[in-house]
């Protein structure tokens, strides 16, 4: 048995390695095209040489494996991926797992361009390479810029370098809280600026965009508009703190359709559309976050709250984590809870209704408690551990004990006959971050 459970992990890490070199091809033509670009543009006034602009290149990837003890459901690290480990897969590469390369072009001193691709597993389950930032840079003054383009979502401590690995103490950070907004960039322009003296550093963020996005499981399209956004993170020695308020409108069509047919049932059906549908509905969000790290050890904290007046309804989410630095080694642990409601819903009166209705009303209303169930409300308490084995790798060990509260699937998604809500789930997680 144990031959053949090394045979399967073998034959594991063979798919994952091919599909690790063909995402490297991918982004090697994607980069090149760009520096070509931006090289051809640049040579196109011969006239000036100072109009080159200067290239740089790097990157950042994760390798990493997941087992979970749910093998009804799967694990995932984003509500934009179709499965995971559980499930799909006893072990999964596809948690975790990305590959990522950017192209940084200084025009001037004060102008800058970037190109940020990443390959990770999409909503269709491929690996295709994806556009994370393209983006211009003006720097007015050393304390004043502005940047238009896709750029990051600044919603947590952890924003700017989310999808870099290598950057946090976790495997991944808290999903408790960091899921609950699973966007990391976003189309759009933010303003900073910059009041510094001696150790105190503030920051002043205003940004506005929207987004597009694909929702796995054939859940289809969706989008967010008109999205405004505030920020304030200040910077006293050891100490970072971090405050944010945003509002965006959300949409998506194809839950719409589906919430459009409570219409049919009457006052009482489109009170209940009315109140769950996804037609422009404003969300709001406020995150709060702290940072203390004076160099040996460290201890960290977000708190997000998140109201809409959609299905996704008030959901609240934080964490505490810290750990101690003995050289290359850092073991740590972290509490992270989540709540959210409404979790469930009587929906239409099926028993006032005829029999050929009440059928119809009672496969709506079992569509609207399983969606109200996979908010999450959570609790994890995980403990890992980090060693810096090279000057720009780290090999990470996670364990994740989660809680899932009465009512809720948490952050499973895929829910197979027999899987039950409000389940205990083991996670093991093992990964190697690395930038170049």
């Amino acid at each position: 048995m144990k031959r053949k459970n090394a045979l399967r992990l073998a034959c594991l890490n063979l798919g994952f390695l091919q599909r690790i070199e063909s995402m490297l091809h991918k982004l090697t033509l994607t980069i090149l095209l760009v520096m070509g670009l931006h090289v051809a543009g640049a040579q196109a006034d011969d006239s000036d040489v100072a109009t080159v602009p200067m290239i740089s290149f790097n990157g950042f990837g994760t390798f990493g494996v997941v087992h979970s003890s749910e093998n009804k459901a799967d694990i995932s690290s984003s509500a934009f991926k179709p499965n995971g480990a559980g499930y799909s897969h006893r072990w999964s590469a596809d948690v975790d797992s990305l590959i990522a390369a950017q192209v940084t072009a200084d025009f001037t001193p004060q102008l800058t361009g970037v190109v940020q691709i990443i390959s990770e597993q999409n909503y269709d389950g491929s690996y295709k390479p994806m556009v994370e930032w393209a983006h211009i840079k003006y720097q007015f003054t050393p304390d004043f810029s502005i940047r238009i383009g896709r750029r990051v979502v600044p919603t947590f401590l952890y924003s700017e370098n989310r999808k870099v690995g290598y950057t946090y103490i976790w495997v991944r950070p808290p999903p408790e809280v960091y899921r609950l907004l699973p966007f990391t960039s976003g189309d759009g322009i933010d303003i900073n600026y910059r009041m510094h003296s001696g150790d105190w550093i503030n920051t002043l963020q205003f940004n506005a965009g929207q987004k597009d996005f694909q929702l796995a499981n054939n859940v289809g399209k969706g989008k967010t508009r008109n999205s405004l956004g505030f920020s304030n993170t200040t910077e006293f020695g050891a100490l970072t703190t971090r405050l944010l308020y945003s509002k965006a409108d959300l949409t998506v069509p194809t839950l719409n359709t589906i919430f459009d047919s409570f219409r049919l049932f009457g006052p009482e059906g489109t009170a209940i559309a009315d109140k769950y549908d996804f037609r422009a509905k404003p969300d709001v969000v406020v995150t709060v976050g702290a940072n203390y790290d004076p160099g040996d050890w460290f201890v960290l904290s977000e708190w997000a709250h998140i109201d809409s007046h959609s299905a996704v309804g008030k959901v609240v989410g934080w964490y505490v984590s810290g750990g101690y630095r003995y050289g290359k080694f850092t073991p740590y642990a972290t509490y992270a809870k989540s709540k959210a409601t409404p979790l469930s819903d009587p929906g239409l009166t099926v028993s006032a209704l005829p029999p050929l209705m009440a059928g119809q009303a009672a496969s709506l209303n079992a569509f609207l408690n399983s969606f109200l169930s996979t908010k999450p409300a959570t609790s994890t308490l995980s403990i890992g551990g980090r060693w810096d084995f090279s000057t720009n790798a780290a090999l990470k060990l996670q364990f994740d004990h989660t809680r899932n509260g009465v009512g809720s699937a948490g952050f499973l998604k895929n829910l197979q006959p027999g899987f039950k809500l409000g389940e205990k789930v083991n996670l093991f997680s093992a990964t190697i971050d690395f930038v170049f």
